[in-house]
Parts: C-alpha cells; structure tokens; sequence
C-alpha cells in the first residue's frame, strides 16, 4: 500500500514537472528576483541622483529652504499630454506643454518631442477664472490664432511662439493644440505659472568638468567680472516639485554679465554626461548685509552637451570658423557666406534669434551647396554676448579659430587684391583670411586676431542694390568705428566674458590687431532706409540701448543725427559719406562676374 502511495506520488510529480517545463513558468524564487530586478533598474534610472546623494554626500554644500512655488519652475510637473486621453476624439500624437516664457511680443512655449509644423498646431487662450470670481479653471475659450513660429529647440525639446493677444490678462491660460483636436482641456494640469523674460535661467551647456548656466535677469555690471562667491548652481530632476525636493547644489566659479559657471556635483564628475537633459538654475544673495535672502532663478535650462553635435572632419579642427546672430537677413546670407567662404572660412555657425523671413531654407540650401553651414535656434532676445559665448563653446571642439561678425560686414585685402590686380594673374586672394590665422596658430602667446572696421553709407542709394552690398555700397566714412575679432575658442578665459567686438583672454595672452593697409572690414552699415529701419526696430545686443530709447545719444552704437523713432532722416542717401572707396566692388566685379550676364554669383540662385 505504501509502495503504492509512493508511486502515485511519483507519477504526480513527474506530471507537474513536465506541464511545467511545457508552459515555460518559472520557480516562485526565480520570479520574485525578477520582479526585484525589474523594480531596480527603474528606480536607479528615475532617481540617478538621489542615489549619488546617498553614497556621495559630499556635493550638497548648501540647502537653500525653497517654497513649493519656486520649485515648481525648476522642475516639470508630471507628462500630461495637451488633450486629456479620456475625452480625445483623434488618433494624433500628443505632447507636453512644459513652460511659458512672456516676452514684450510673444509667448514662447517649450514642448517635449519633436518640432511640429506651424500649420500643424495653434494657440488657444483659455479663461482662467469662472464669472463668479471663482479661481477654479472655467475651460473657456477667449481666442484661437495660428502660431507665430515653431522650432527644434535641443534633442529634448521644440518651441513654439504664440501671439500676445490686446485683451489678455493674468486670467488666461494659453495652450496649444494640434488643428482639428477635440476634446475637454484639463487646465489644472496646463495652467501654469507663466514665467516672464525678466528674469530666467535659460540655458546650459557642460564644459568638462563645469556647466555654464545662461540667466537673464541677474543685472550684473556690464563688461565686467562679478564675485562669484554669492553664486550657486542647483541640479534636480523632473518631479521633485514640492518642499525639500532633493537637489544636488555646487559652487560658481565664475560670473560674469549673464553666463555663470559651477562646478559639476563631485560625484559626477567623472562620467558628465549624467548630467546631460537634467534641469539646472542658478541662485545668488539679494537683500542687505543684515538680512541676506537667497534667490533661487527660474528655469528652462537643460543641461546639454556641445560636443555632441560636432561635425567631425577628418585630419582635425577647421582652421577658420565664423559665428553670427541674425534677425530677418536671409537675403544677406548668400554673399556674405559664398565671399568669405571664398577667403577661407569652413564651418559657419548661424545663431537665429527669432528670424520671420525665409531664413532656414536659405541656410539649408547653403549647406546643401557645401557651405557646411548650421542653424542654431535662439529664441532669446537682447543676448548677442550671451549667445555668442554660448557659440564660442560649441565651436571649439571644431575650430582652431571662430571670427565673430555680422553679416553685412565683410573683409577687404587692400594690397593682396591690388598688387595681385596688377600682375594680371589667377584670381588673387583666395583662402587669404584662413592663411591669416594659421600664421598665428602656432604663436603660444597671440590668441586673438583684431581688424578694425570701415563704416558705409546709403552712397546715394535710395533701393537695397541687386547685386549686393559689395557692389552698391562704395561709399564710407573717413575714420575707422571700431572693429572685429577672430579668437582661438580654446584660449578664452573661464568667465567667457565678451562686449561683441572682443572676448576676456586668458591671462598672460594677447591680442593682436592687423594693420589697415594689409586688412580692414567694410562694414555696410548705413545702408538704404529701406533695410536700416529694420535695424533699427531691434537691436540683439544685451548692453547696447535700443534707438528707440532716449539714452547714450553719443554712443557709437546709435547713427549719427537719428532720433528716436523709425523716421527717416533728410538727405539719409547721401550722408555718412567722406570717401569713395570702390576697391573691393571692382575687385569683385573684374573677377567674379559672370562674363555673359554681369550676374554675381550670390545672384543666380
């Protein structure tokens, strides 16, 4: 009997054992240690930096005692798509409105994913408030109107600028909605607090074992290097948005007008990219010496990394760089980049602050056209030091040498081009720019390159000439207005303090400037009204006054004898002319003028 039992019992469990085997179930141990793994590897990806806290404590410095209200501007609150998933009528992709940042103009709204296309999207204004005063989120609609623009921002993020409508107030909402959604917006969950442009750390970017934080709103003294010791960085992840959120705080080792740079946390220095798509902002000591208050700055900065959007050239750096913001200049483009493309420059670095013109296409037929040209979106206006640092950065894993100028300036070899005009050879002067930087590229003490500018007038001119700026703008004022740099990237100091014209060099480095008779730039300054009130509409300098303000009327920044409003001056075609200078138009017109048609080649498109 037992003997029986024993081989029932036998033939049980060979049973289960194969039924087992056949369905593929794991042991009760082998499934728990899964589950354990699982949950692991998700909490060590969500909390990155709360685990360096915990083995690493020696990053927090300092523990700032922050309100729910200025965290929730660091830190993005949870993934919430525009639409609530529940009352969605369409199959669209959804995406995260993050933040809104209020300009005098505009709203600029920063969205997760990739860029939508303007006609894809538009902004909807919502009535915060309900008509018995109640502060609960009615849901109704004020308005709808397309938007202005949209971008690729970062790897992380797109923008998108609505239209600042007359009759909106503080009790509005506004949104964005792919055209033809439906559905019931879930305003708590979007309405958040818009974050005006006054004041706001906006961008950042690793530099080996720092970040540099871009912040507007810091009032520093312009062209000068602050006490960094006030300073502080703050880095934290997506969700800590409520009081004590863990943060990793660190030192600021330098400061200067809006660019602070910290050190990274100790316990990421090592590896940093760790810190790349993490939120950062800055803090500094405000109130008086008795009763000092720490202010933590709103954010949008993510913490990116330069070096990853390098285009690697074999053989090493480009020798010869050039960075540039511009507004509105598309139709500049073509014979700025094709001329000095000409002289040598091989990697150009466009900065575009807001451009409502034809610009992208332009750009990306450049490149098409081997000009190895770049966009960089910069929605930030008023920041040409900042977004040029920021350049500076970005440009030097590729260059040897980056000339910062402006697009209707433009370099003129008085004696390369005259004495090789004479002689009746090729075309003289090619690649003459870069070979003037590479003679300097060996020198340990020379790390950057001046060259002083020429400023042209309207020369009678009363239309934009057809053929370029070169070749209708041929007269100019007498003395030179200050000049340009060329800079080795690599030598700039830490602060990478710059007024436009020149960066802060490390020190025991110099400058150099290049005689006139060798090289000068004609700067076509004072061009035809038509084109020079649209500079006047806006300037992107961060220190320079707008000449709609009634302020540093003596400055070289403002036109001579201009008020301050967009109205055009008597006689504007014939002034700021003292001498005819047509050297660079005829060297351009012999040499590179089609024989047949007289056309440039910037011309036929």
């Amino acid at each position: 009997m037992d003997s029986e039992q024993r081989r029932k019992r036998k033939q049980q469990q060979q049973y289960l054992a194969g039924r087992n085997q056949i369905l593929n179930l794991p042991s009760s141990k082998s499934l728990f240690l899964s589950f354990f793994l699982f949950i692991f590897l998700i909490f060590l990806s969500l909390n990155r930096f709360s685990l360096i806290y915990f083995f690493n404590n020696r990053s927090f410095t300092f523990h700032p005692s922050l309100t729910p209200s200025t965290l929730s501007l660091l830190y993005s609150s949870k993934s919430n798509s525009i639409l609530d998933p529940q009352t969605t009528t369409t199959t669209l992709h959804p995406f995260t409105l993050q933040h809104r940042i209020l300009f005098p103009d505009y709203l600029l709204l920063f969205l997760t994913g990739h860029r939508p296309k303007p006609n894809e999207v538009e902004c909807v204004y919502y009535n915060n408030g309900s008509a018995t005063g109640s502060t609960e989120p009615t849901g109704d609609i004020i308005e709808v109107q397309p938007v202005l623009s949209t971008d690729q921002y970062d790897e992380f993020r797109s923008i998108a600028r609505c239209p600042f409508p007359k009759n909106m107030s503080t009790a509005t909402t506004v949104d964005i909605r792919r055209r033809g959604e439906m559905g019931r917006r879930d305003l708590n969950q979007i309405a958040k607090k818009t974050q005006s442009w006054d004041k706001v750390a906006y961008e950042a970017t690793l530099d080996g074992d720092t970040v540099v934080v871009f912040v507007k709103g810091l009032n520093l003294r312009p062209h000068k290097i602050s006490d960094p010791i006030t300073f502080w960085c703050h880095f934290g992840l997506k969700g800590f948005n409520k009081e004590g959120a863990f943060m990793l705080t660190t030192k600021s080792v330098s400061v200067a007008q809006e660019v602070v740079r910290c050190l990274l946390p100790h316990s990421i220095r090592k590896n940093p990219g760790m810190a790349r798509g993490i939120r950062v902002t800055v803090s500094h000591m405000a109130g008086n010496v008795r009763h000092p208050v720490r202010m933590l700055v709103p954010s949008v900065a993510k913490v990116s990394n330069p070096s990853e959007s390098v285009k690697r050239k074999s053989g090493g750096k480009y020798e010869l760089c050039v960075c540039t913001m511009v507004w509105n200049q598309a139709s500049a483009l073509r014979e700025w980049i094709m001329y000095h493309a000409w002289l040598g420059v091989e990697r150009w670095f466009i900065y575009d602050n807001n451009s409502e013109d034809d610009i992208e296409r332009v750009i990306n037929d450049l490149d098409v056209q081997g000009y190895n040209v770049s966009r960089q979106a910069w929605p930030w206006i008023k920041t040409q030091e900042a977004g040029f640092s920021h350049c500076a950065l970005r440009a030097r894993e590729e260059c040897k040498w980056v000339g910062f100028f402006d697009v209707d300036e433009f370099f003129y070899f008085r004696n390369e081009f005259r004495n090789s005009l004479a002689q009746g050879g090729g075309v003289p002067g090619e690649n003459s720019l870069r070979l003037m930087v590479a003679n300097f590229s060996s020198s340990s003490s020379i790390a950057e390159i001046r060259t002083a500018c020429h400023s042209f007038g309207p020369s009678g001119l009363m239309l934009p000439p057809k053929q370029g700026v070169t070749i209708g703008y041929t007269c100019r004022l007498q003395s030179p207005e200050r000049h340009k740099s060329i800079v080795r990237p690599d030598l700039l100091g830490i602060s990478l303090l710059n007024v436009v014209h020149h960066f802060e060099l490390r020190e025991g480095l110099k400058s150099i400037d290049m005689p006139e008779g060798n090289v000068v730039i004609n700067h076509y300054k004072y061009q035809v009204w038509e084109n020079f009130k649209a500079k006047f509409f806006r300037r992107v300098a961060t220190y320079v006054v707008d000449w709609q303000k009634d302020q540093n009327k003596g400055s070289k920044d403002r036109a001579p004898g201009l008020g301050t409003e967009a109205i055009e001056p008597p006689n504007w075609r014939l002034q700021f002319c003292e001498v005819w200078d047509t050297g660079l138009k005829d060297f351009l017109v012999s040499y590179f003028a089609d024989s047949a048609t007289g056309l440039m080649p910037w011309e036929s498109s």
